[in-house]
């Protein structure tokens, strides 16, 4: 990484910049969960709802598949009928315009031929989002689960993770809302095995695998054997697909291929042979699939995720730092940058756009990008934004990430307007800057 002015104020700008890199690699692992839970619960959860939202207008095949009076198909054709009334809202929440708390959890197999496959599982994804059907905007959380934490009960200090295995769900959610002062008021759990069985229901799944795939864990019952090009792939062979990061790119090409994955399948989910498995998708769905939401709550989140505005969607995760004891390694919590996260995307403080303040930023960029970089940079110097650091980054996505608590998602959208083809970045919120430790912002371009 190359940075401007940096090099004057360090006599050796180079083992900092290495340090700086050593920490933003440790803290990303910590947020591989983030993209697990978008395998997982998009896939599994919204993908299910929203293909069967888009059929709906076709009362024949619900009729046909679900019965004319069962409720999925009264709560479907009285979605799809209201929506195309411009007269009435597109959706109307159960509980009105307040502000709820939904907890995504994926948990792990058990590994034992339990009655009960939720029994003993940890919890290794956990978000919390928070949704506001006034402004239609989702804020999700990520919590690492190496987070230490007491469990309540007197159940002592443990990662996070340990609260499912240990009390169930209600642990799970009274150590969050203890440590963290909030309030959860609906909670999605996905089982590990779930990608499997949905693959399967549907008949497999047609992926480009851009790479040979080959690895075995005979301990963990994962073995990954996929040569380069188009495959079918069978639910076994998907979860490999997903799990496979023994390469360059580790975590990283991981999560490029969930989204290749999660594109496959909701292309997918629309053609004719699929769609009729869609009820035996949702019998597999229901199994590995635990919530304490209604049909009908499901089906109004169905509706208002068509609706929300991808500039108003903002990530965090839980700020802290790696720490080693003994054999156990855990994720300590900061306690002054949590509280600020979680009242900037849980409680939603703002601070107004000051254009005439004075705003400092980095922009990394792919190789590839060099000139898109140069084009941004002199366009925020054109509104008085310092671009103190600039350099190359192998990351896969495109990020707005915001360091500053006075850079909000109203300050992003107002530079989608100064600045021509800015849009459309993933909008992070980290008080970590692990890129220039000034910098009130972070602009990433990822490779084309």
């Amino acid at each position: 990484m190359t940075t401007n002015n940096l090099n004057e104020q360090n006599p050796n700008p180079q083992r900092t910049a290495q340090a700086a890199i050593e920490r933003a690699r440790k803290a990303r692992e910590e947020q591989r969960s983030f993209f697990r839970i978008l395998t997982l619960m998009i896939i599994v959860f919204v993908g299910i709802i929203l293909s069967i939202f888009i059929f709906a207008d076709n009362e024949s095949f619900l009729e046909e598949h679900f019965g004319s009076e069962s409720i999925i198909t009264k709560i479907f054709v009285n979605l799809t009928r209201s929506s195309k009334n411009k007269e009435h809202a597109d959706f109307a929440m159960p509980f009105g315009p307040k502000r709820q708390n939904i907890l995504f959890l994926g948990v792990d197999s058990n590994n034992d031929n339990v009655a009960d496959i939720w029994k003993g599982t940890r919890t290794d994804t956990i978000i919390l989002i928070n949704i506001d059907p006034r402004t239609k905007s989702i804020n999700a959380l990520s919590i690492p689960r190496d987070s230490k934490v007491y469990l309540p009960h007197n159940a002592g200090i443990n990662k996070i993770n340990a609260a499912h295995a240990i009390g169930g769900i209600d642990m799970v959610k009274e150590t969050i809302e203890e440590t963290l002062g909030v309030h959860i008021d609906k909670y999605i759990m996905v089982h590990d095995d779930a990608v499997k069985e949905i693959v399967n229901a549907m008949g497999g799944i047609d992926i480009y695998v851009e790479k040979p795939m080959h690895y075995n864990d005979y301990a963990g019952n994962l073995h990954i054997n996929l040569s380069k090009g188009t495959h079918h792939l069978s639910g076994n062979e998907a979860v490999g697909y997903l799990r496979f990061r023994h390469d360059a790119l580790g975590d990283i090409g991981r999560t490029q291929r969930q989204q290749w994955f999660m594109r496959g399948l909701l292309e997918a989910l629309q053609t004719p042979d699929v769609i009729t498995k869609i009820p035996e998708i949702i019998n597999v769905a229901r199994k590995y699939i635990k919530t304490d939401m209604s049909v009908y709550e499901m089906s109004q989140y169905a509706a208002m995720a068509k609706h929300i505005d991808m500039n108003k969607i903002e990530i965090a995760m839980l700020p802290g730092a790696p720490n080693q004891r003994g054999s156990i390694s855990y994720w300590i919590l900061d306690p002054d940058k949590t509280q600020e996260v979680i009242n900037r995307l849980i409680y939603r403080d703002s601070t107004p756009v000051d254009e005439t303040a004075h705003y400092v930023a980095s922009v990394m960029y792919a190789s590839d990008r060099a000139e898109d970089a140069r084009q941004l940079i002199n366009a925020f110097k054109s509104l008085g934004i310092e671009v103190k650091c600039t350099g190359e980054s192998n990351r896969s996505h495109s990020q707005f990430i915001a360091h500053s608590y006075k850079i909000t998602n109203e300050y992003y959208n107002w530079l989608n307007k100064k600045v021509p083809g800015f849009s459309g970045l993933q909008f992070v919120y980290d008080p970590n800057n692990y890129y220039c430790g000034e910098t009130d912002f972070t602009v990433i371009l990822s490779g084309q």
